[in-house]
């Protein structure tokens, strides 16, 4: 009798265990998303997204924020990883991206991650350049 109580509790925390890494790994850990190969969920200009997020934060944050957008606009500023467009959008890159000529119009693909009270920006991650021959 006491050996089925043993065998038992040992299957249940077994089970417990199992379950434990389960969750761990398979919720927790989940791999991270591509946005270069996910489809836009919203494709606007720059001064579009600019101009939603000055007339109304909150709302622009329900439709925007970590949505995968493609955004056109022409280039203000480069360094090594980030293209400004239209003084007003930050496109923060993996990888550094081919250079750009100021005045040039392009168009990118990224993750956006809000709107910077104090740069006055709408701040883009994981960006993509989707027109790169530009």
């Amino acid at each position: 009798m006491k050996r089925k109580k043993t065998a038992l509790v040992i299957a249940v925390l077994l089970l417990l265990v199992s379950a434990g890494i389960y969750f761990y790994y398979g919720f927790l850990f989940k791999e991270a998303r591509n946005i270069a190969s996910e489809t836009p969920d919203f494709t606007i200009t720059a001064t579009k997204l600019l101009s939603d997020y000055d007339a109304d934060p909150q709302k622009a944050d329900a439709l925007y924020l970590n949505k995968t957008v493609e955004i056109t606009g022409t280039v203000t500023k480069q360094t090594d990883s980030v293209i400004t467009l239209e003084n007003t959008v930050f496109c923060l890159f993996a990888q550094k991206p081919n250079k750009q000529s100021i005045n040039n119009k392009i168009t990118v693909k990224g993750k956006c991650i809000g709107y910077d009270e104090l740069f006055q920006e709408v701040k883009l991650d994981q960006c993509t350049l989707t027109n790169p021959n530009n």
